[in-house]
């Protein structure tokens, strides 16, 4: 990549103090956000994270099906709403970062609205548009019918039955013509439609010598005479868009001004349409469609047949091809214009794994942003999922992840890792489940190859088949026993890519561990296949290259090595996140993105180290605790996390409700609807999301069509009884009457027993999210608030945790508090908030606190030190504790874990001071000094021992101490 490097002064790097998440789309605006500004700017946030706005198509409620790099959304606002925006933002001190797509587009071809005008290019014009290479297509895949094609799967039926079925309509519309098959349109290739014309000409009443029927004749002629699509030098393809051009407007302008004309290209359209039952009247429409850039097929077909790279599984998302110059400055050059105005100022880059080479990917966007001669680095976060303690490769030019790893670490504070084998045995006996959960990833990743990413396999595997041929020691491996070769090594790869720069030959350390483990994996999985295949793999993978290879031939073996690492993301995603993490259900807090279900938590003194590794390497990253992509919302896990400290309640109470409830379970002919794996996980979700107070019919009725959807989702990600590709009617209808009838009576003996239950777990939840926030905010990083989660939000998987947020209630909230602080002072105000916290507040109070806190002291928290501090004595296991210092300030975080095992005695109860006798936390020498509790007001001093917890925890669950002196 060498764009052009940017004009004009490059912009200065700014560091957030701490960023507020915003989902833009129809429902909120530019208007919206401005109007939030000063909400966000007394928070404590100084950085808005906006989720992408360029345009999308129409209805976008996410942002990340870009149709158009160089234009804003309409529908969130105009230039002018996006300017106010800016300058509100400037006005109140507060930078904005921008989530930008580089690794795919939107191609939905919607009769209305927005539609791709590359992606219209391609179809229309095959090879010969000049947007041909900005797509990742397969001009020459294994499918020889598909040679100079794209596949475009959006029948709902074979391809004949829809034609002979009158589904698909040719449409004639100023000038040109195109193919309509309900809301999708397609563009027709001109020549194909000279014949469209000589069959209109056929139809005149007008003498051979009319101009009229002259001037149609020339215009079908030059129809024929334009350049092949599949033309690819230069001259022809300008041409060939030139002619188009001109001719369009003649046949725009012969049809408008002729009735003849215009009736006779009418009837030929209609006679190209065909008769429903009489199947030869749509030989004409079959003929010109097999004359176009593209095959309408089924849908199903996509899997094995699709020759465009896209986003994981999605068809309506296509790869581009960043890596090339010109598609990244087509791609960018609003962005930067962004950049340069000032008017963003950090970006988070959307999946870096698609991208062909993400390192060379984002050196060239900080030469774009900053210039050749920069001596930093523009602020840019990458959303790179690390898988276990894989480390974030040091030479990106990045301040960091987007923090999944990060939330996972938090979140594995607060389960008990004593109690995985009671767990463990509770889940296998109320499910049967009986499958490990490396196996099941194993078992996952091989059915998406298998399925849904089944075409890319194939594109792989064409590619290594060229490769093996030209080389007299691999080329009896035969096609099938390479593919599968390549999908074991796929299936067993332990991390989501590797970074091989496969074209300058540069193989780390790093990686080539990574592809050593699969291959060796593979073999393990594969004893009965010879190892020299799963061998070949490895060399190539590797660039263990004759040396008697020619320039092409190792270019090609370059194309594959980079291809191959663009697919193990998306397996690991789909196979992972997507499936495992929807069948492994022993406690579904831990399902989550970057997360292992496996690793049952973790001790301070880990959580600890992890913190010191990124204070040290990544001081910068992002902090998450909830994003638009988390499967269920921070205080959804901090409940669901409880149930790890009392496995023999939860044992009692879950087996319970499944015989309250067995009377409604309904069948899909043997098989129990729900089955017990997905009540397990129904179970679980309710005890997590279900809301404060009574419900009303109304309230009652919302929320069981949040679980009805979160439910009919998960078990089709699960693909074991229902899934997207084959749903499954009865299974997908049973279980949302299930969930409806246990859901309907708020007096049923399962209602009576479980909402005691509920409650319990989220008084105990509360604990943990007040805690895992605190931890957050003050944590090494840029703490990151998704939207409205400074209050309480028990959400689920999207779309549900996009539903509009209730900015009038938290803006009441946060005025409510600044009063009560007026009235009655800190410490009253505090604990009033702790006994009303079902209302929010007190989350509201910890996160405001904490942000403010953060930005009075940039130098304790931005750059400063972390140090972990260790309690002793008798609760010392259930406290977290850490300082933050720089140039002479400090700051102590002291934070409750396990709160479920530490108040079991006291039947669960809130902790309180009691709870902590005999326990304090020590501090070093450097650490010594009067505190003042920032969230109550009280002021502490450490004794012969440190400071004493039942001090720390006498009215707040959590601590937050500013040294005074």
């Amino acid at each position: 990549m060498n764009p052009s490097d940017p004009a004009g002064a490059a912009p200065r790097r700014r560091i957030p103090s701490a960023t507020y998440r915003f989902q833009f789309n129809a429902g909120f605006t530019f208007k919206d956000a401005t109007e939030l500004v000063p909400y966000l700017a007394q928070l404590g946030i100084s950085d808005l994270y906006a989720s992408p706005y360029l345009q999308a198509r129409p209805g976008s409620v996410h942002g990340y099906d870009i149709v158009d790099h160089a234009r804003l959304n309409p529908e969130i606002g105009t230039e002018h709403d996006h300017a106010r925006m800016s300058a509100a933002l400037r006005e109140h001190g507060l930078g904005q970062m921008l989530d930008i797509v580089p690794n795919h587009m939107g191609i939905a071809m919607g009769a209305r609205g927005r539609r791709n005008r590359w992606w219209m290019s391609v179809l229309e014009n095959g090879p010969s548009s000049p947007y041909a290479g900005y797509f990742d297509i397969d001009w020459n895949p294994r499918n020889p019918e598909l040679c100079g094609k794209v596949l475009l799967p959006v029948l709902g039926d074979q391809y004949g039955r829809v034609l002979e079925g009158g589904e698909l309509n040719l449409v004639y519309e100023a000038g040109q013509f195109r193919i309509e098959y309900y809301e999708n349109v397609f563009p027709a290739n001109p020549r194909s439609t000279a014949a469209v014309l000589e069959l209109a000409i056929e139809k005149l009443t007008l003498r051979s010598n009319d101009p009229e029927r002259m001037e149609l004749a020339s215009i079908a002629a030059a129809l024929r005479r334009l350049p092949p699509r599949r033309a690819r030098d230069a001259q022809s393809r300008a041409e060939r868009q030139r002619e188009r051009i001109v001719t369009r407007r003649r046949l725009r302008d012969l049809v408008y001004r002729s009735e003849a004309v215009r009736g006779a290209v009418n009837a030929a359209v209609a006679e190209y349409n065909g008769t429903p039952g009489e199947p030869h009247s749509f030989d004409r429409l079959d003929a010109l469609l097999n004359d176009q850039a593209y095959r309408l097929a089924y849908w199903r077909v996509a899997a094995e047949e699709i020759n465009y790279r896209r986003f994981f599984d999605v068809n309506d998302l296509a790869g581009v091809r960043v890596e090339r110059p010109q598609v990244f400055q087509a791609t960018h050059d609003h962005i930067l214009s962004l950049v340069r105005e000032g008017k963003v100022t950090g970006l988070r880059i959307d999946h870096p794994d698609g991208l062909f080479d993400p390192r060379d990917y984002l050196v060239t966007l900080q030469r774009m942003t900053m210039g050749l001669e920069r001596t930093e680095d523009f602020y840019v976060l990458v959303e790179k999922i690390l898988t276990g303690d894989e480390p974030l490769p040091a030479e990106w030019p990045v301040a960091g992840t987007v923090g999944y790893e990060f939330l996972n670490r938090v979140n594995g504070l607060f389960v008990a890792p004593a109690n995985e084998g009671k767990m463990d045995a509770i889940y296998r006996a109320f499910t049967g489940f009986d499958d490990d959960f490396e196996n099941l990833v194993y078992e996952k990743k091989r059915l998406i190859l298998r399925s849904s990413l089944v075409s890319e396999l194939t594109v792989l595997t064409t590619l290594l088949d060229r490769i093996s041929e030209r080389n007299r020691r691999s080329r009896d491996f035969t096609w099938g026993s390479l593919r599968d070769a390549l999908r074991e090594v796929i299936a067993c790869f332990p991390v989501y890519r590797t970074y091989i720069e496969a074209v300058p030959g540069v193989v780390t350390d790093r990686d080539r561990a990574w592809v050593h483990q699969a291959v060796e994996k593979a073999k393990e999985h594969n004893r009965t296949t010879s190892g020299a295949i799963f061998d070949f793999v490895r060399d190539t993978l590797l660039l263990e290259w004759p040396d008697s290879l020619d320039a092409r031939s190792r270019s090609q073996h370059a194309r594959f090595v980079m291809k191959f690492q663009q697919l193990t993301g998306p397996v690991m995603a789909k196979g992972v996140e997507d499936t495992t993490f929807y069948v492994y259900n022993r406690l579904v807090s831990l399902n989550e993105v970057g997360g292992e279900p496996d690793r049952f938590g973790i001790d301070p003194e880990e959580f600890h180290a992890f913190n010191l590794e990124r204070a040290e390497q990544w001081p910068h990253a992002l902090s998450s605790s909830s994003t638009h992509d988390t499967k269920r919302s921070e205080d959804v896990r901090a409940r669901i996390n409880v149930l790890s400290e009392i496995p023999e309640f939860w044992s009692e109470r879950v087996n319970a409700w499944a015989g309250f409830n067995a009377a409604k379970v309904r069948k899909d002919g043997q098989r129990p609807v729900p089955d017990a794996n997905d009540e397990y996980l129904l179970y679980q979700s309710l005890v997590g999301a279900w809301p404060f107070g009574e419900l009303d019919d109304q309230g009652r009725q919302d929320f069981t069509g949040r679980v009805q959807a979160y439910m009919e989702k998960a078990t089709r990600e699960a693909k074991r009884h229902t899934s997207w590709l084959n749903p499954n009617p009865a299974y997908d209808k049973g279980l949302g009457g299930f969930i409806k009838d246990i859901l309907a009576d708020g007096e049923s003996a399962f209602m009576d027993d479980f909402l005691p239950f509920q409650r319990m777990i989220s008084r105990l939840g509360m604990v943990n999210s007040l805690a895992q926030t605190l931890v957050k905010i003050a944590s090494p990083g840029v703490p990151d608030i998704y939207q409205g989660q400074e209050a309480w939000d028990f959400s689920l998987v999207d779309p549900d945790n996009r539903r509009p947020v209730d900015y009038a209630l938290r803006g009441e909230l946060m005025r409510s508090i600044e009063t009560r602080r007026g009235e009655v002072g800190l410490a009253e105000a505090a604990g009033e908030m702790v006994d009303g916290w079902e209302d929010g507040r007190v989350k509201l109070h910890v996160v405001q606190t904490a942000l403010r806190l953060r930005m009075a002291f940039p130098a304790a928290f931005t750059g400063g030190a972390y140090v972990p501090l260790v309690a002793e004595g008798a609760r010392a296991e259930h406290a977290v504790s850490f300082a933050r210092t720089g140039e002479g300030a400090a700051v102590i975080v002291v934070v409750p874990r396990l709160v479920a095992t530490l108040t079991r005695d006291r039947d669960f109860a809130l902790p309180q001071a009691a709870d902590w006798k005999g326990t304090h936390l020590p501090l070093p020498d450097d650490l010594a000094g009067r505190y003042r509790n920032a969230l109550t007001g009280e002021e502490l001093r450490p004794g012969k021992h440190g400071l004493d917890l039942t001090d720390v925890f006498a009215t707040f669950p959590v601590a937050l101490l500013e040294r005074m002196d």
